[in-house]
């Protein structure tokens, strides 16, 4: 049902990106607009991953640098059935993580320093999970394509506002001009934010299904719901449309932003991840690496309040 659903608010994005080239350039715009989708969700499919991973300066990690990291990621992966992914590290405070790339075998899941030292080992292998599971279905590059022609539209409207439009011939009316630059914009971006809250759904399930724990990732996502409100990431401040593509949202909301939330809202994720905790839409639990550390929780257990320190850091 998400993936048809998916499928179909790609299809609406699209005919909305066409619709306002007609707008502005009758079939000739619409041709023009069709050959700019093309182009830019052919930037989007073999360059996204790159340009978002610059974006928030994020660095590789190797097996030497960080090996209990490694181990954990490769693991899950293997219980996904996926390739190793390329894992990277983001500087920041804020407990966040984001999966890119085109497809599985040249995927890259990356993590802030906030994310390692707050969460216990089973809340991380849920996250990771998360995101394994956005690869796995290839949401890493259906939401790059949505977000490249959300940008088009944009582009096409602003076009239409400095440049002016002809359709068939004759020159597009001022008034049309303005109402596409103001309105067409505005459609792609709840389109776009309707497909990021649909493919978040189903990541948090399929995450559940591959760590085996869904109350882990429950109680991961509160927690970085609790921790990211009070810590700024700068460089998703910076590029706001790279939000969606984080576990939960990095950017500071209020007022009308909170309109155009690019996640669902994270009591409804964990209602449903203990609603398939119940009803028993898991698998085994991830390999403990050794002995319980101080403060860590292990798997199935309620985090303790407060602050925890990871044992990644």
């Amino acid at each position: 049902m998400n993936i048809a659903r998916t499928g179909l608010l790609l299809a609406a994005m699209t005919a909305l990106f066409l619709v306002v080239g007609y707008l502005l350039g009758g079939q000739g715009g619409a041709m023009i607009a069709l050959v700019i989708a093309l182009g830019m969700n052919l930037f989007a499919w073999w360059g996204s991953d790159r340009m978002v991973l610059r974006m928030h300066n994020a660095r590789p990690v190797t097996r030497a640098s960080a090996p209990d990291l490694y181990a954990l990621v490769a693991e899950l992966a293997q219980r996904a059935q996926l390739p190793m992914p390329a894992l990277y590290l983001i500087d920041t405070d804020q407990p966040n993580a984001f999966a890119t790339g085109r497809d599985p075998h040249h995927s890259a899941v990356a993590v802030t320093r906030g994310l390692l030292q707050s969460l216990s080992r089973d809340e991380l292998a849920g996250v990771i999970a998360h995101e394994l599971a956005h690869i796995k279905n290839r949401d890493t590059l259906t939401m790059a394509i949505a977000a490249t022609i959300a940008g088009a539209v944009g582009f096409l409207g602003q076009f239409a506002f400095f440049f002016g439009g002809s359709r068939d011939g004759e020159r597009a009316n001022p008034l049309v001009a303005i109402l596409v630059m103001i309105f067409a914009p505005l459609a792609a971006t709840i389109v776009q934010m309707a497909i990021s809250r649909t493919r978040e759904f189903s990541a948090d399930r399929l995450g559940a299904q591959i760590s085996g724990m869904p109350r882990a990732l429950a109680n991961a996502l509160q927690s970085i719901e609790q921790l990211a409100t009070g810590r700024v990431m700068p460089t998703a401040e910076h590029n706001p449309a790279s939000a969606h593509l984080f576990i939960v949202n990095p950017l500071r909301l209020g007022g009308v932003d909170n309109l155009f939330r690019t996640h669902p809202r994270t009591e409804d994720r964990i209602r449903a991840l203990l609603a398939q905790e119940q009803e028993g839409g898991t698998g085994p639990a991830v390999t403990p690496s050794g002995p319980a550390r101080d403060g860590e929780v292990r798997y199935g257990s309620v985090p303790r309040a407060g602050g925890r320190r990871g044992p990644w850091a």
